[in-house]
């Protein structure tokens, strides 16, 4: 971490605690001087709540719910978004359709972990859950988009196209081999998609749901496991994905991307 000061003349530490699998929990710690030395907390303690007035702006905080309408001048992703690997960008838009995050495979590839243009939030805890809604009229067969939470060991609810039909599918990778839990099929070019994130007393649990309206909610699989693992050396992330093992060019076009911290 580091020390920081604010135009008041007020300062702060800025420091992570490593906190199981929602990864590393930004701090900030009052800081008082004495004797030109910094002592961090209140009373040898770090308090849990500061006074500070709520932030204004498209990005408000770390995360933020979107969806995915833009103003003239805004910036197409605000800084709450991070993609898993440099993106292609002549393969994502939220112009190309307003409203809508717009994902098309570039490529074929073997799983999620290698898809491209993989849209994430970090999660949080005590509790966080994560909701969209996905038109899927454009899939190709063997395509595969939805939402996860990432890590190696991984666990995801979307939609997979087989031979014409979309199947809602769970899939585990907790023993870092995806398994496909779940399958559900559906007749619908529309779907919505939500997992929740208990991380309370590192009890590092997710669950995985799809609904056909968006109010009645079904889950789907099991509970994934969730464990912070080092060859991807971060938190849980939810993400937005869609990725082919046949033939690109199919796309998905995400509606909104919602966040809660209470879980069902």
């Amino acid at each position: 971490g580091g020390l920081i000061d604010t135009p008041e003349g007020d300062w702060y530490a800025y420091l992570f605690r490593d906190f199981g699998s929602v990864g590393r929990i930004p701090y900030l710690v009052p800081v008082s001087w004495e004797e030109g030395w910094p002592l961090l907390g209140i009373d040898d303690a770090v308090p849990d709540e500061l006074n500070f007035p709520a932030s204004r702006g498209l990005s408000p905080g770390i995360v933020a719910s979107d969806d995915f309408k833009r103003r003239r001048g805004e910036p197409d992703l605000p800084l709450v978004w991070q993609w898993n690997h440099n993106p292609v960008n002549d393969y994502w838009s939220v112009n190309r359709r307003k409203g809508f995050l717009s994902l098309t495979t570039s490529r074929v590839d073997k799983d999620v972990l290698e898809a491209r243009n993989t849209l994430t939030q970090r999660t949080f805890g005590p509790e966080s859950a994560a909701t969209t809604k996905i038109d899927i009229s454009k899939m190709k067969n063997g395509d595969c988009a939805g939402l996860i939470a990432l890590q190696r060991q991984y666990g995801f609810v979307g939609v997979k196209m087989e031979n014409g039909q979309k199947t809602v599918v769970m899939v585990n990778a907790h023993s870092e081999e995806p398994v496909v839990i779940e399958t559900a099929s559906i007749n619908t070019n529309k779907v919505h998609f939500r997992i929740d994130c208990d991380f309370s007393d590192r009890t590092d649990k997710a669950y995985f749901y799809y609904s056909l309206d968006g109010k009645n909610w079904l889950q789907i699989g099991d509970t994934l496991q969730m464990a912070y693992t080092l060859p991807h050396f971060m938190g849980y992330r939810f993400g937005l994905f869609n990725y082919a093992t046949k033939t690109p060019g199919g796309s998905v076009a995400f509606e909104y991307f919602k966040l809660d911290d209470k879980i069902l």
